[in-house]
């Protein structure tokens, strides 16, 4: 049924990917499907590390890079043989932009209970269940 699956991580937060990675690996063993693992380096989170050092910036991409690295190599059975893809700038317009690079037909994510921050800015979830053209599965931690 699914034959692209892509799975968001976000590396600061392990109950993004603690319950919604095996739930996408799961679906790409049943269906057997490609599984794609992103993640986004958010423009401001760089501009704040990096000061504005491309070779910094580089740094910090490479480190995500391997940092994505870790965690599938960790979680995923090597036969899967996941694509892996480091998105820069917003982050669920970068999530949107993968699923359409990656023909993605299931977008696998976490989500966490809603804080007034998140009424008031909106959460990057609720963004791409509004906006993306594919089906997309809400993890959610018990």
């Amino acid at each position: 049924m699914y034959k692209n699956i892509l799975v968001t991580i976000d590396l600061a937060e392990e109950s993004s990917w603690r319950r919604a990675l095996p739930v996408a690996v799961e679906l790409a063993e049943k269906f057997g499907g490609k599984l794609h693992v992103a993640t986004v380096v958010r423009d401001i989170d760089a501009l704040l590390k990096t000061q504005y050092s491309l070779l910094a910036y580089e740094k910090l991409i490479a480190e995500a890079e391997q940092r994505v690295a870790a965690v599938v190599v960790a979680n995923v059975p090597p036969e899967l043989e996941p694509s892996r893809t480091i998105g820069q700038g917003s982050i669920y317009a970068e999530i949107l932009r993968i699923a359409r690079a990656t023909n993605a037909d299931l977008i696998v994510m976490a989500s966490h209970r809603p804080a007034m921050k998140d009424y008031l800015i909106g959460a990057n979830a609720a963004r791409v269940v509004r906006h993306a053209r594919c089906s997309v599965l809400v993890v959610r931690e018990p």
